[in-house]
This record gives C-alpha cells, structure tokens and sequence, in this order.
C-alpha cells in the first residue's frame, strides 16, 4: 500500500487555515509559504511540503534551538490530524535552519559513536521529537560496533548510542528542572537571603543587631 502523499493543492489551505489563526490570536508578525518539499539531504529527509518563515518574529520562531518552531510544527501535524508515524513529511524551516541542523545532528551522531567506540560505555542525547531522533538512526546506520536506539517516552524520549553487543539498555537520563530566575538583586524572587544572619534582620523578621537608631556601619 502506497504511502500517503501530502500535497500543496489539498493540504495547503488547512496549514495555511491553522497557522493564520495562531498568529492572530498570539499576534505574531511573521508570514508563510507552503511549497512542494525540497531535498538538500535526501539520505536524511524526504518531505512532502516546506512550511518557510519570514517576518520581523522569525527570531522567536528560533531561539532556544528553535523551540517554538518545532513547537508549531507539531501542533500543526496535530490540528491537520497527521499520524505520528508521517511527521517527516512535512517540514518547517526559518532562515535555512532545518539544513543546518541536519548537518549538526549528523556530525553529532558521529562524534558520540566515536565515544562510544573508545570508551565502551553509552552516551546519552537530550531528549528530542521524532524527526530528530529519526536522523540520528539514519546516521548512524552503518555502523557495525555500535548501534543507536531511542529510550523513555513523551517528552523525555531520547537517542542512547550504546556498544553493538550491549543487550540491557540504559534507562533514560531526565533532564535537570531548569533553576529559578534570579531577581534584580540575585537572589531567587521571594527568597531573602538567610545565609547572612543579622546583616538584613534576624531570621524572625525583627531588627538587625545594634537596634534601629543610629546608622549601620560597613565592615567590609
């Protein structure tokens, strides 16, 4: 049975539908074209349309590794009711993005396989969707002394190069909880400093040693 064929005729207007929305009510300034799938790394990616990115909010679009581009391209496949396993079909690039992390994955894959090969011991990378962890498979395919395979599930789903006779996978490293964002004066909002006894009040919230008249005196 033939693969299902996404086409700009047919699947065209419900992406250009879904993200006119999002932009609207996010009141994004970017624009879009949705184009027959183009192939600069045919061993790597095949897909079937190209949704590019212009406009004055393309930098959102890719900061943190492209985290909200990614994040609108899944949404997209979801609201157009895609089967996960068809997600390589469709692809969204900003500023040729897409190349070059290709490019990255695949030098990155080859460097972790030859840690792997030195050191006999697995190596695992940050959790990522499906097409990622799909190029990392591809590039490594070839590979004799170590293979790749992808552990954990959801959002904490990642690719584990591991020797090519290990037969227990390694479990998933979760990725630490991001630390709290510091406040104007370095300290983390809502927090006061404790670590310096009567300099700011004792730990009651009462006056500092030496009583509320006269001036504090610097002893740095």
């Amino acid at each position: 049975m033939a693969q299902k064929k996404y086409t700009v005729a047919d699947t065209g207007p419900r992406i250009d539908e879904f993200l006119k929305n999002v932009f609207q009510l996010a009141g994004f300034q970017l624009a879009f074209t949705v184009a027959e799938g183009e192939t600069p790394h045919p061993d790597f990616e095949n897909p079937d349309l190209m949704v590019r990115f212009t406009g004055a909010d393309v930098d959102l679009l890719l900061a943190n590794k492209a985290e909200l581009l990614l994040a609108l391209e899944q949404l997209t496949m979801e609201a157009i009711g895609m089967a996960p396993e068809e997600h390589s079909r469709i692809c969204f690039d900003a500023n040729d993005r897409r190349i070059l992390r290709i490019e990255e994955l695949r030098m990155s894959a080859q460097a972790a396989s030859e840690r792997v090969k030195k050191s006999r011991q697995p190596f695992h990378f940050s959790p990522m969707n499906s097409r990622e962890r799909r190029i990392l498979h591809l590039a490594l395919r070839d590979e004799t002394d170590v293979r790749s395979e992808s552990v954990g599930e959801g959002p904490i789903r990642q690719v584990v190069i591991v020797p090519a006779e290990m037969k227990t996978l390694p479990e998933p490293v979760i990725p630490p909880k991001p630390r709290p964002e510091l406040d104007a004066t370095g300290g983390r909002p809502g927090f006061r400093d404790r670590g310096r006894g009567g300099r700011d009040g004792d730990r009651r919230g009462g006056p500092s040693r030496g009583g509320p008249r006269g001036p504090r005196r610097d002893h740095r």
